[in-house]
């Protein structure tokens, strides 16, 4: 019985705990540029849609984005309006990854907002690439 009492109080505090753990700041990508073919994205400004494959282009992104320390915040539901709606796929067409950049420090990730918290995201090569 007693048993029972400390389960039921210890997993909800564990689960609890465990879930805060995700707030701490991380590096949410970690994709080796050779293992992608071609970044999708989709301008939410401009409703244009642009698929990225150069080699040189694949690289900066990815390198850049797997510098990025990123915090977790809100959730992001309920929100609309973005920049860059991001699928980076692999050479079978897979995607590998899903998010959307807002700023150069903000993404949306998973159902939440992340923030970024040690280097940036190079928005403006970003930018540059789907607005060329």
């Amino acid at each position: 019985m007693k048993k029972r009492k400390l389960l039921i109080i210890a997993v909800p505090i564990l689960l609890v705990f465990l879930y805060g753990f995700t707030y701490f700041p991380q590096k949410l990508i970690s994709i080796d540029p050779s293992e992608v073919s071609k970044i999708t994205v989709f301008d939410g400004n401009t409703g244009e849609k642009v698929e990225i494959t150069d080699e040189a282009d694949i690289n900066h992104v990815i390198l850049n984005l797997n510098e990025v320390t990123f915090r977790k915040g809100k959730p992001s539901f309920m929100y609309s309006g973005y920049s860059f709606d991001t699928t980076i796929l692999n050479h079978e067409g897979k995607s590998l990854m899903e998010l959307t950049i807002n700023t150069s420090d903000t993404i949306r990730y998973k159902g939440f907002f992340y923030t970024a918290v040690e280097n940036s995201i190079d928005y403006d090569y970003m930018e540059s690439l789907v607005r060329k």
